[in-house]
């Protein structure tokens, strides 16, 4: 059984184990690649955290700060854009729905990926966020990417299921559930248990999810802040 607790401070857990490689940290402080993730997480809710932070982060650039708990963000090095908790589900049991045919997305869609994501919002995607995990999607006959799913946040025995999204012109054909479905299958037969984070007012993604046997775990603190 994954440890759970683990997902208590996601961030700063995968980026000090599994995800280690694809992030820097410093003493209190750590976050992915600037191309790859603009995500950051704490060692411990303390001012000395936040100062290593701040080494991290150039002057004038954003980062999105996962935490467990709401942070008393002291004025001097960051700008509080953004602060909200989302829900964070998990997936101990999957009931899967029945598989369609899919497509492996690789560093040639990432065009695609990057305008699906800036158009839909599902939360930032950038060039290198492809990095992180395998990715899927599906395709219309003319070429469109119509939808995708793939794996972001790693931690021991815990995968993100990220990037959730479906172009507006093919929403209400059920293409996110089956791709979730897919991705969270994907990581149950590699002995992970799936996890993501979603909005807590978005009561129609939550029933996706929990029809495929996710269950609301806990709320996270998610804050966007820019280096002054």
């Amino acid at each position: 059984m994954a440890d759970l607790s683990l997902l208590d401070n996601p961030v700063w857990n995968a980026l000090t184990t599994a995800h280690q490689s694809l992030g820097r940290v410093h003493s209190l402080a750590a976050r992915y690649q600037d191309d790859i993730s603009p995500l950051a997480g704490l060692g411990e809710p303390s001012p000395a955290a936040l100062a290593d932070l701040a080494a991290l982060v150039p002057a004038g650039r954003g980062i999105g700060l996962v935490s467990p708990a709401a942070l008393d963000i002291p004025p001097g090095d960051w700008q509080v854009l953004r602060a909200r908790e989302v829900d964070q589900m998990v997936c101990e049991t999957l009931t899967p729905q029945p598989a369609i045919p899919l497509i492996r997305l690789t560093t040639d869609d990432v065009p695609d990926m990057v305008d699906l994501a800036k158009r839909t919002e599902p939360g930032p995607f950038l060039d290198g966020t492809i990095r992180m995990g395998a990715y899927y999607g599906l395709r219309s006959p003319d070429g469109r990417l119509m939808a995708m799913t793939g794996q972001r946040m790693r931690l021991r025995g815990l995968r993100e299921v990220s990037a959730v999204c479906t172009d507006p012109d093919f929403r209400g054909r059920g293409l996110a559930l089956a791709l979730v479905s897919a991705v969270a299958a994907g990581i149950v037969a590699e002995g992970d248990t799936p996890f993501l984070h979603v909005k807590t007012e978005n009561e129609g993604a939550k029933r996706v999810y929990e029809k495929l046997g996710f269950r609301v775990r806990r709320a996270v603190h998610f804050i966007v802040l820019r280096r002054l």
